[in-house]
């Protein structure tokens, strides 16, 4: 396997063990739909979610009570939109999620820049 295919990989696999904690920590701040949450997390950054990855997370924190979701109709007569929110359960696992990524990052920088043992 040829370098860039396996830095390919491995940037996939980055965002996908990700996309959960970037998801709740964007909901604690945001009520939001789909694509808006899907927008929000790529724009400015190199960290991409697709769509087809999206909406399959968004219902399995959904139905693990992570996140609370309300259909909203649209102003103009348009599509309603599913806005989600964090529930309770969502703030708890999201600040579990946030002191073992603190834990990694630190750990896992000594390592990268030679810093560990």
């Amino acid at each position: 396997m040829q370098d860039k295919d396996l830095l390919t990989a491995w940037k996939s696999q980055l965002r996908k063990g990700a996309a959960e904690l970037a998801v709740l920590a964007y909901l604690r701040r945001h009520e939001a739909y789909g694509l808006e949450i899907l927008n929000a997390l790529s724009r400015g950054s190199s960290f991409e979610v697709s769509e087809g990855s999206i909406y399959p997370l968004l219902k399995r924190l959904e139905k693990a009570d992570k996140i609370i979701s309300r259909w909203v109709e649209a102003e103009d007569g348009g599509a309603r939109r599913k806005y989600y929110r964090l529930s309770p359960d969502g703030e708890r696992l999201l600040e579990l999620m946030r002191a073992e990524w603190q834990s990694f990052r630190r750990d896992l920088t000594d390592m990268v820049e030679g810093g560990g043992s």
